[in-house]
């Protein structure tokens, strides 16, 4: 089964071609550019790379949110309109499941993805492998990065955070979990595009006209928009 994953949910740019168990190629980019303009071309270059043509492909899988609402919403029509267009099967996978899984297969405790939200917010979830599969023990949420790791230090295990804006709560969440808390290696901070392929090779196809982002909240400007209509 050839896979082509998108992911365009934050800065990170990826985009992976797999093929049963084998990774055939990636494309990865951390850079503060415009998705829009790139993502198609990376697309079109990973697969002429691989000697892959549309036609050959079985399954489209997209990184479906949370993260930069501009950026979710562009992946998410992209891949729609291909799975559309091509007629091949589309599916989803959390964000922050696709980072968890990029950086934590191998630790024994759980995992915890972060992506900021600004004024102290953060978009996280909380996830462990078993069995060599990853699954939900805390679904993903908005929450304030101070309230989280609060919840987290009940619980009597390791913790792996990692993400690019890591950096950013560093400070409250090794003030709040001290040796609790560990860091993943700069290396492990872009969510991989083969682990996305991966993930969403075996989950259920959805209709591409169906398929909707999640977002989690909505995007400042429309809420902004909607509480404007409340008050007329």
């Amino acid at each position: 089964m050839k896979i082509l994953s998108i992911d365009t949910s934050n800065y990170v740019l990826g985009i992976g071609l797999v093929d049963d168990t084998q990774v055939m190629g990636e494309y990865i980019s951390n850079l503060k550019k415009n998705h829009s303009v790139r993502v198609m071309p990376a697309i079109q270059t990973l697969m002429k790379e691989c000697g892959i043509k549309p036609a050959d492909l079985d399954k489209i899988v997209v990184a479906k949110g949370p993260g930069s609402y501009t950026g979710v919403r562009i992946g998410v029509t992209i891949a729609k309109t291909l799975s559309w267009t091509l007629n091949k099967p589309i599916a989803g996978v959390s964000s922050l499941e696709v980072l968890a899984a990029s950086s934590g297969r191998y630790f024994n405790g759980y995992l915890s993805p972060l992506f900021d939200a600004r004024r102290g917010q953060i978009y996280t979830g909380l996830y462990q492998f078993s069995n060599g599969s990853i699954a939900a023990v805390y679904e993903d949420q908005l929450v304030m990065a101070a309230d989280w790791v609060e919840r987290l230090r009940e619980l009597d295990a390791p913790i792996l955070f990692s993400g690019n804006d890591l950096p950013l709560h560093r400070k409250v969440i090794q003030e709040a979990l001290g040796d609790q808390a560990i860091m993943a290696e700069i290396t492990e901070y872009n969510p991989r595009p083969a682990e996305l392929a991966f993930l969403g090779r075996n989950r259920q196809d959805e209709d591409p006209h169906a398929f909707v982002p999640n977002y989690i909240r909505l995007a400042e400007a429309e809420a902004k928009w909607l509480e404007s209509k409340k008050q007329q």
